[in-house]
């Protein structure tokens, strides 16, 4: 009974979220798998010795993490989106490449670093959305410019 709530809330806060709050949620999952990573990385090589039960775990961690990044590829509207587009998808296209080699060689280093980016990335995305969501209930937003005529 309680995991139908749960479910039912889940679900209730996707559809009612906003494109960029969304993306927010896309992101929060991202570091959330690439932490896990490296979690199971630590444990891994814990002392030089290798756990290789961590190996699978690792990988699934990994690819979902990819597979979040793939569809934030197939987000972005690279007509609108111009430059900034480009750039992310760019980016986006480096940080799975990144991602495949870390998983092949559990190189925790390269995970880190996608990791920490994709974490900024985040927080971009949750200011827009926090600006977008207070732009809708009216009020201006903190430190905003009124460009309306």
């Amino acid at each position: 009974m309680a995991y139908n709530a749960i479910s039912s809330y889940k679900s209730a806060d996707i559809t009612t979220a906003s494109p960029a709050q969304l993306l927010v949620k896309l992101y929060d999952e991202a570091v959330h798998q690439l932490d896990k990573s490296i979690d199971l990385l630590d444990e891994y090589d814990d002392g030089g010795k290798k756990d290789p039960g961590k190996i699978e775990p690792i990988s699934k961690a990994v690819i979902k993490t990819q597979n979040i990044i793939t569809e934030l590829m197939a987000s972005l509207d690279m007509e609108r989106g111009g430059e900034i587009a480009a750039n992310l998808f760019s980016l986006y296209s480096w940080f799975n490449r990144e991602l495949f080699e870390a998983n092949i060689n559990h190189d925790k280093r390269r995970i880190t670093i996608v990791r920490n980016m994709v974490s900024e990335l985040r927080n971009t995305w949750n200011e827009v959305a926090s600006t977008a969501a207070v732009g809708e209930k009216g009020a201006p937003p903190k430190n905003s410019v009124n460009i309306s005529f």
